[in-house]
């Protein structure tokens, strides 16, 4: 099972959505889980040093003779029951995004991948287009709505992040998007606090992980 996690408008919490529903499927469920960073942001989330090593754009840009379980190598792990495969230096090759997919598609495991916005990668919109679940990540913002219509693929479902202020709804998006919303999360300082903290894998705030849980139960 690929869940990814995406974005059209930068700033809308794809990464610490895609951060919480990883470690909520590995520590409630017991599921070994395994997650992909394509944006380049996890490392900080999750409150673990940056890898210097090689990533997936390392891996995307060795050719076709690269063996078969290479990004196995690359992942290491961040939490009982979780690894993280970081994105690298450079350039992710579109050429290999299919294989990527493959390959995850293969590892046995549920994997959630944060995409990030997906008009700044071609090879992060094709893993996006062809995971299992695709989950959109938006506030409750006209401007964002206008470029999720836009976009180049369609997600199966929707986080909404509601924040103070505003005057659209859940149903709203779901009758502009035509995909259901998945998960309410509201826009909660406590969270930035232990992401800022690196503190977010063992404290993360009850409510967050409660919202959460509706997206592994959903996407499960």
């Amino acid at each position: 099972m690929i869940v990814a996690c995406w974005s059209v408008k930068g700033g809308v919490g794809t990464t610490v959505v895609a951060a919480g529903t990883a470690l909520s499927s590995s520590e409630r469920r017991g599921w070994p889980v395994l997650l992909v960073d394509l944006a380049g942001d996890l490392p900080y989330c999750l409150g673990v040093a940056d890898q210097t090593g090689s990533g997936v754009a390392e891996w995307s840009s060795t050719g076709p003779m690269v063996p078969a379980d290479a990004l196995s190598r690359l992942c290491r792990p961040v939490a009982p029951a979780l690894e993280l495969l970081t994105r690298g230096s450079g350039p992710l090759a579109e050429e290999r995004a299919d294989l990527f997919v493959q390959l995850l598609a293969e590892s046995g495991r549920t994997v959630v991948v944060d995409c990030g916005r997906i008009e700044d990668s071609a090879f992060a919109s094709t893993v996006a287009a062809r995971a299992h679940r695709s989950l959109l990540v938006t506030r409750l913002c006209g401007l964002a709505l206008r470029r999720a219509t836009r976009a180049p693929l369609r997600p199966s479902g929707v986080v909404v992040v509601r924040e103070p202020g505003r005057a659209m709804s859940a149903r709203d998006v779901e009758n502009v998007l035509h995909a259901p919303v998945v998960a309410e999360l509201s826009l909660d300082p406590a969270v930035a606090r232990a992401v800022d903290a690196g503190l977010f894998v063992a404290r993360r705030p009850r409510s967050f992980s409660a919202a959460v849980d509706a997206v592994t139960g959903r996407v499960a």
